[in-house]
């Protein structure tokens, strides 16, 4: 069976006319681009991430890098789940890595990450930000195919996520359990079997108290969604999700963002539209 040494890498800045354009590209598969979108509203240009094959196999190997210029503002997305299928040996592997400059702006919000049954996968994520720079980076984990009886058998699972704002680090985390330990939790924090979780990351500078916004999403907490809101060490905040099944996820996850884009206008981008 193949395996793909994927490849991607996009880099965007601002036209004088104040418009994002990517002024370097290049992918190899499993990676491939659509048509980038320029969204009037949120001023954001709106970039979605296509994986034709039929997903992660044991020895991929993906590379992801992302910088943002500054004035630029760009949305990066997928259109569907990243699934990760059984592995009789090996593992397979992500690293992203993201870099944004002083007035600019980056979202990378992907649909969730579905490890199926036997399977091996780890994530890294490297984030550094300018002071003044913004970024809001959000995590989906689905516990597997569900209506296969898959929840939770997956073999490893590793995902570290490292944010560095003016070259402090502010977060550093780290995920990394088998199928049935995570399962565990979930039933002991009475979230159920089909339990998802999710982790966002919004920095948005040292101004913003958030206290408003905090508020409101603290709100959605119920009918099945746990949120919660904590600062980070300091410019940004970690948010963390878990929804008893995926549909409440994507929509807590929705709600969120459509409270955060009272105050963060770049955040008003419909990063569906494609």
């Amino acid at each position: 069976m193949a395996e793909f040494s994927g490849h991607l890498s996009l880099r965007a800045a601002a036209r004088a006319d104040g418009h994002t354009v990517l002024a370097g590209q290049s992918f190899r598969a499993p990676y491939h681009l659509s048509k980038p979108y320029w969204d009037t509203e949120a001023r954001a240009l709106l970039v979605q991430v296509v994986n034709p094959t039929a997903g992660i196999l044991a020895g991929d190997r993906l590379e992801s890098a992302i910088a943002v210029g500054k004035g630029a503002a760009l949305v990066v997305t997928t259109p569907s789940a990243s699934r990760v299928f059984q592995m009789k040996g090996g593992r397979a592997e992500s690293l992203q890595h993201f870099k944004v400059t002083d007035g600019g702006w980056l979202e990378v919000m992907p649909e969730p990450l579905v490890p199926h049954r036997g399977s091996h996968f780890r994530q890294s994520t490297r984030i550094e930000i300018e002071a003044g720079g913004g970024l809001f980076f959000a995590d989906l984990l689905m516990p597997g195919r569900v209506a296969h009886g898959e929840a939770w058998e997956w073999e490893k699972l590793c995902i570290d996520i490292e944010v560095r704002l003016g070259g402090e680090l502010i977060l550093r985390e780290r995920f990394a359990q088998t199928g049935p330990e995570l399962r565990a939790l979930a039933e002991l924090a009475g979230s159920g079997p089909a339990a998802c979780f999710g982790n966002a990351v919004l920095v948005a500078g040292e101004d913003h108290e958030g206290a408003e916004w905090r508020k409101a999403v603290a709100a959605l907490h119920g009918d099945g969604l746990w949120i919660g809101v904590s600062p980070l060490r300091r410019g940004g905040w970690s948010i963390k999700l878990v929804a008893a099944d995926g549909m409440r996820l994507r929509r807590g996850l929705r709600d969120a963002r459509q409270i955060l884009a009272r105050e963060f206008p770049r955040l008003a981008c419909d990063a569906r539209k494609l």
